[in-house]
């Protein structure tokens, strides 16, 4: 993915921000943000993502719904089924996180960032709220409209629920707030490793392969696997699952919140005490 910056904007020239405060950083990096290309195709490929797929498997299902047995659809849940593409969001949205950051490491553009506006931290927090923000605007907006989508296939066989039915609300929301913490996990994630590869490598580590090592352990440690960052944080959108997580939605969604936070606080750890 090619990535392409634009000048550092003028309302952050270090001669008049030498003191500036986050809203002034805030209206820069939104600036940034939204001036690279690469951030609509992201944000695009993710709305696809949730929509579309979730669109094909509600298909497919209702496709074999004479073949599913009667336990199966005991345990059907029409409402987190429908927002199933939020996996494959979840690939442009960590993807987009690191380049945020590494972006600008690669360019040189974080010199220019940091000679304009001094104080990292801030820096920091300016690309994290704006960000997280997009992010949850957008998969918050997509998963919606995956979920009505969903709903509409599924109910051709009365198996579709409302957005009133029990979980359905938190499912949907949960599906952007999941994507919003994730985004802000990359974007740590990169701003620790400065490199995009390994930026990119460590978030798909962690959301990707370590369940799948985690599979490998003896079953004694299945209970270790509820607490990985995907089992815990998808909780939010699934319920607890068995064999996938036990922990309550919003449990789960803590502990994954909490990896979020210790990523942001050893970045701004290494951003403050290395060199640019």
């Amino acid at each position: 993915m090619v990535v392409t910056e634009l000048p550092v904007p003028a309302t952050i020239s270090p001669a008049r921000t030498r003191g500036a405060i986050l809203p002034g950083v805030v209206r820069s990096e939104w600036t940034k943000l939204r001036t690279v290309r690469s951030t609509y195709w992201t944000l695009f490929a993710a709305a696809v993502a949730t929509i579309g797929l979730s669109a094909i498997l509600c298909a497919v299902y209702i496709a074999q719904y004479s073949h599913v047995s009667a336990s199966d659809k005991a345990t059907f849940n029409p409402a987190s089924f429908s927002l199933t593409g939020g996996y494959l969001a979840q690939l442009a949205i960590a993807v987009l996180g690191v380049l945020v950051i590494t972006s600008e490491y690669s360019s040189g553009m974080i010199r220019s960032t940091f000679a304009a506006v001094p104080r990292r931290l801030t820096v920091l927090a300016a690309k994290a709220m704006v960000f997280v923000g997009v992010t949850l605007v957008v998969t918050t907006a997509a998963a919606l409209v995956a979920f009505l989508v969903g709903q509409m296939i599924l109910s051709s066989k009365g198996v579709g629920v409302s957005l009133g039915s029990p979980g359905a609300l938190r499912s949907v929301f949960g599906t952007g707030l999941y994507l919003a913490v994730l985004g802000l996990l990359a974007l740590s994630l990169g701003t620790i490793i400065r490199k995009t590869a390994g930026g990119i490598a460590a978030v798909f580590g962690l959301i990707f392969v370590l369940p799948i090592i985690g599979g490998l352990l003896p079953s004694s440690m299945n209970a270790i696997q509820e607490y990985f960052p995907s089992a815990a944080g998808q909780a939010l959108i699934y319920g607890s699952r068995h064999g996938v997580t036990a922990l309550s939605p919003w449990v789960g969604f803590g502990v994954f919140a909490a990896y979020g936070v210790v990523a942001l606080v050893l970045a701004s750890l290494s951003l403050v005490r290395r060199d640019a």
